[in-house]
């Protein structure tokens, strides 16, 4: 069973918290989570946090996905703020080789891999096993968060385009990076 750490668990908690009043339609065992502490360095269920996804992209999000990729872009700073050891000014290949020794914090499983890593481009294979729309949502989100992550750490012109999607029938999802230095 694959598991995510509870800081980022925490975040969807913290959504669905502060929306009482919405019918969620998730199973009561997805639903404890919410009346529950969540310990930010605990494990929890990739499938909760999958149904949970759904749920905020569906009632909070609206549908949209941009809104997911711009909290992507947006989170960029926020972990950057919460790991400041994270950045290298100046040097966007350093900054992703920093946040590839973190990701595997958050996660029990590859979720996100670099296959190709150097001054100017980046390729990100990005595969969280889950469903649909989950795994188009989280793409979305990961690519928006390179992008912030690029532009804190002094990348400049970062274009991003995903040159394989898995929830479009491609094997994987393939986010290919590129930036002047």
């Amino acid at each position: 069973m694959r598991q995510v750490r509870g800081i980022l668990f925490l975040d969807y908690v913290r959504m669905i918290k502060a929306n009482k009043s919405t019918d969620w339609g998730l199973p009561d065992e997805d639903m404890r989570w919410v009346g529950e502490r969540i310990d930010k360095d605990g494990w929890y269920p990739m499938a909760s946090f999958e149904r949970m996804g759904n749920a905020i992209l569906r009632h909070v999000a609206g549908g949209q996905l941009n809104a997911v990729y711009q909290w992507g872009r947006m989170s960029a700073a926020q972990l950057a703020a919460a790991h400041p050891m994270l950045l290298a000014k100046g040097d966007p290949v350093e900054t992703i080789n920093r946040f590839r020794v973190l990701r595997a914090t958050y996660f029990d499983f590859e979720a996100l891999q670099v296959p190709m890593l150097h001054d100017g481009e980046a390729q990100i294979v990005i595969h969280y096993y889950m469903g649909m729309p989950a795994e188009e949502a989280a793409s979305l989100q990961t690519q928006g968060f390179f992008e912030g992550l690029l532009g804190l750490a002094g990348a400049r012109e970062i274009r991003s385009t995903f040159k394989e999607k898995s929830w479009a029938g491609a094997p994987r999802t393939l986010l290919d990076l590129r930036w002047d230095p």
